[in-house]
């Protein structure tokens, strides 16, 4: 234990100049003035600091550790002996959780859990039932958005032909929403009796959920110039305004792929609100997204390759997932999770599922980082 605990505090003890370092850079008028800077050293302090408490706490704990170790051996009192004991029992038995806690906050942490994301959910293969298992899934993390205190805004939606959706994107705003919901990117069957099966045979479909960190304004560099906008009135619910109306935007942007060097359009649309301004507003925060997402593909497939053991790669052309309705169960096939309470799942309680993948991946980074 010894060993552990000498690295751990040299580990915490060599931060302590960075977190003040850190302090007074967060005052500093001219790193104000330069907003990406400001909010990258933010997130540093606030990690640091978070650290810095920990460390105290856990010096804490060796301390009482150590006189209660003393007073077992130089006390004569029965009384306080047995009081030195419980309190050594104490320290003892908190101590590992507490250096688990340390060694997972040493990892660098990924710079974009912390950010609001775009959820993207598209009905696949199945048809009109993959559009209304699409539907069912956008409710699912709906709910779940309202359990955690979230924002959802749905920014735009293509209804299918028998309810659901074809594809719904929504904007998730909240305390530490990219790093929690990314482990949902990937793919998700469904077996189930269609609504529109007649015979009562169990059908297969899927749908595709993909869940982007919402860029920064400072983060990616675009061309105002270059978009040309179109206004359209919007379509379905919403009352007698929303049809007669040009709220609904429509932009367009060329944009050059540093990574192929070919130039593509990119088409976006917001529907969501009658406010025509904040329509514009929502298709450029998910054009930043967008443009950010492809223009660091290969960083992240890089990262990826080399942590394999990660449960939260978002390979979005993966199973991740199975809802099986007629047995009631779901199976995550990542980490080998099942359960059998599908209609609480798809109200909104998945918090369970999230935590286990955030304990299996927390597991794969302690060992590639071997602390």
């Amino acid at each position: 234990m010894a060993s552990t605990t000498d690295t751990l505090l040299e580990k915490l003890d060599g931060l302590r100049a960075r977190f003040e370092e850190t302090a007074t850079l967060i005052t500093d008028p001219a790193v104000i003035a330069d907003q990406a800077r400001y909010v990258r050293l933010t997130r540093e302090y606030k990690e640091l600091e978070e650290l810095m408490q920990a460390r105290t706490e856990y010096a804490t704990l060796l301390r009482d550790l150590d006189e209660a170790k003393t007073l077992l051996l130089t006390e004569s009192d029965p009384g306080m002996k047995e009081m030195a004991r419980e309190e050594a029992a104490r320290c003892e038995a908190a101590l590992p959780a507490m250096e688990e806690r340390i060694k997972l906050m040493l990892i660098p942490k990924d710079p974009e859990d912390a950010k609001n994301a775009i959820l993207e959910i598209r009905g696949g293969t199945g048809g009109d039932e993959a559009a209304l298992f699409a539907g069912d899934l956008f409710r699912m993390y709906a709910k779940y958005c309202e359990h955690r205190g979230w924002r959802l805004e749905v920014s735009s939606a293509s209804e299918g032909a028998v309810g659901g959706f074809k594809e719904i994107v929504c904007s998730v705003t909240g305390d530490g929403v990219y790093g929690t919901l990314k482990y949902e990117s990937g793919v998700h069957r469904v077996q189930r009796v269609p609504q529109t099966e007649t015979q009562g045979r169990v059908h297969t479909s899927a749908a595709t959920v993909a869940v982007l960190p919402e860029a920064d304004a400072f983060e990616v560099s675009i061309q105002e110039g270059l978009i040309k906008w179109d206004t359209f009135r919007s379509s379905g619910a919403g009352g007698q305004n929303v049809n007669k109306v040009e709220s609904g935007v429509r932009l367009r942007y060329p944009w050059r792929n540093p990574n192929t060097g070919e130039t593509e359009e990119i088409l976006i649309e917001c529907t969501e609100t009658r406010d025509q301004p904040k329509n514009k507003e929502r298709a450029l925060a998910r054009l930043r997204t967008f443009i950010y997402d492809r223009e660091h593909q290969k960083h992240k497939a890089d990262i990826d390759s080399r942590r394999k053991t990660l449960v939260s790669t978002g390979d979005r052309s993966a199973k991740i997932r199975t809802y099986n309705y007629p047995q009631g169960r779901i199976t995550d096939h990542r980490i080998g999770y099942t359960i059998y309470n599908l209609p609480a799942f798809m109200d909104g309680d998945i918090q369970d599922c999230i935590d286990r993948l955030i304990v299996a991946e927390n597991a794969g980074r302690l060992r590639e980082a071997e602390l």
